[in-house]
């Protein structure tokens, strides 16, 4: 199981804690994590990725292991220990303004 910190406006989206749990079928990427996200939450849809593209939304990040991840590919493997489920995979919303 992997493990899934999230901020606190998709937490209520969501209604779900602050940490969930996915199961990732395969390599653990980006991409596999957020699928997984996706289907056990399909009200997040289009919050984190866009609906077509699946791309990143703008002012969205993604950390692991101590790691800003936000723009290694989509496809990498993450850091093993997000996939043996000791760390999580963090995603944060950036903050922004002047």
């Amino acid at each position: 199981m992997i493990r899934v910190v999230l901020p606190l406006h998709l937490q209520t989206l969501a209604g779900c804690d602050r940490e969930v749990t996915v199961a990732v079928g395969g390599e653990v990427t980006q991409q596999s994590v957020l699928d997984a996200l996706e289907s056990a939450y399909p009200m997040l849809r289009g919050t984190v990725r866009e609906h077509v593209t699946l791309a990143r939304r703008p002012r969205v990040r993604f950390y692991a292991g101590g790691l800003d991840l936000t723009h290694e590919p989509p496809d990498a493997p993450l850091p093993r220990s997000v996939a043996e489920g000791s760390e999580p995979f963090m995603i944060v919303g950036a903050i922004s303004g002047g």
